[in-house]
């Protein structure tokens, strides 16, 4: 696929080298995720559908039990407690396929709901919900798996050796594998983790970067990054004939059933268009940039829809959800993600900065005023009558907070860390 970049330098504006290079290089643990499709058929797929299905039955009948504990004012169980219950629902003959499916896999369900429970009591998510059926089925191993990359086979318990499609060598020591299923395609997600030398980065520049809507990225340096979402509208105006045909049939016969089928292939090829594109436009900017400036955006509230209630119904609420459309269209949160772990990988750094003014502040004369911002496009100071680009100008304010908050002693981001979210690698899709 190719990138569309433009490139404008406008005046005044500077890349300013920042990196102290250390004296020695010390050993860090890089945790990541490959990730690739399985090639399975007949015997074989029955038993990851049979397997995934025990694993959601599983996860449903403790969140149930747990509500029962809930309603009855009792204290909720542990996981230990609920994998002591999972051995008598496996030996109860009315539950026959329980004891056909791993163990391991059902208890990392459970495992899975404990998880969903503290992070529900730690406010980072809702309450945990049942899973419905072929929702997204998935399972983990943590352990009794092989994999034998010669012949690009991987054994999985209770099932056997199953091929995959391998297009790359696996790096470092197993520490789980994963299986799920996309549309009618199953994968296996094999995380590693392994000692690599503290990384240096090889570039010493800093850059602002401003995110939108009619272009995904502005660079401070004048780069823009064009969007990809004109390339979606083809398959977009096939996804609402096939919803307003899908309207007219009769809800789960089979017809309908096709149509759903061909809505959902359609949109996994558009998310799959769209993180293709992220990635390169991650990777040319983490490759590029030693320190990465980008504003904190809370993107959850900026597409909360506007409908209101019947009480106090909204206004606007069509121009509101198309707007909302289009910022989860642009993926701005992946891209976020993409340019942590990998400035993380690379010895980078990525800065956040507050939105607040960067939009409306001159960078010549610093004067604030929402009249500056003339059009969406346009900025003009009404002070100095300094004129540039809008998103220029904001990429040009977000790289100086960025420079600020390094002044002021505040903590840079350096990605996640000892909680590192694990990266996937798709078949043969490699940046």
């Amino acid at each position: 696929m190719n990138m569309q970049v433009e490139s404008t330098m406008p005046t005044g504006t500077k890349v300013i080298d920042f990196i102290h290079r250390p004296k020695y290089i010390s050993p860090m643990k890089r945790l990541q995720a490959f990730k690739f499709e399985l090639k399975v058929f007949g015997r074989e797929l029955r038993a990851l559908y049979r397997i995934a299905g025990s694993c959601r039955f599983v996860y449903n009948k403790a969140l149930a039990l747990q509500k029962e504990f809930y309603q009855n004012h009792a204290k909720k169980m542990t996981y230990a407690a609920l994998c002591k219950i999972l051995t008598s629902w496996r030996n109860d003959p009315e539950f026959p396929w329980l004891k056909a499916s791993p163990s391991q896999a059902l208890q990392q369900s459970l495992k899975d709901l404990e998880y969903a429970y503290q992070n529900f009591f730690a406010k980072r998510a809702d309450f945990p919900k049942f899973k419905r059926r072929h929702a997204r089925d998935a399972f983990r191993f943590p352990q009794g798996f092989n994999l034998d990359q010669m012949n690009s086979r991987i054994y999985l318990p209770k099932i056997g050796w199953i091929r995959y499609r391998n297009s790359r060598l696996v790096e470092g020591n197993i520490a789980n594998i994963t299986v799920s299923r996309s549309r009618d395609k199953w994968y296996v997600s094999i995380q590693t983790e392994r000692d690599v030398p503290e990384p240096i980065h090889l570039s010493s520049s800093a850059i602002g970067a401003d995110v939108g809507v009619a272009k995904l990225v502005t660079l401070s340096d004048g780069t823009v990054i064009e969007s990809n979402n004109p390339k979606f509208k083809h398959y977009q105006k096939k996804i609402a004939a096939y919803q307003r045909k899908a309207s007219k049939q009769k809800k789960f016969s089979r017809n309908w059933n096709k149509t759903i089928r061909k809505i959902s292939k359609l949109h996994h090829k558009i998310s799959r268009i769209r993180n293709d594109y992220l990635h390169q436009t991650s990777h040319i900017l983490s490759k590029n940039h030693a320190m990465i400036c980008l504003e904190n955006l809370q993107i959850k509230n900026m597409s909360k829809s506007a409908s209101g209630t019947l009480e106090n119904p909204g206004k606007n609420v069509k121009a509101k959800s198309g707007l909302n459309k289009a910022i989860l269209n642009q993926g701005w949160y992946e891209l976020r993600r993409q340019l942590e772990y990998k400035q993380l990988w690379r010895g980078g750094s990525v800065v956040f900065v507050s939105p607040k003014n960067t939009s409306r502040e001159c960078p010549d004369c610093r004067y604030i005023s929402s009249e500056n911002r003339v059009t969406q496009s346009l900025f003009s100071c009404k002070q100095c009558k300094y004129e540039n680009n809008a998103d220029i100008v904001g990429a040009i304010n977000i790289l100086r907070a960025g420079h600020a908050q390094l002044a002021c002693g505040e903590m840079v981001h350096l990605g996640h860390l000892m909680k590192q979210e694990p990266t996937e690698v798709v078949q043969t899709v490699l940046i």
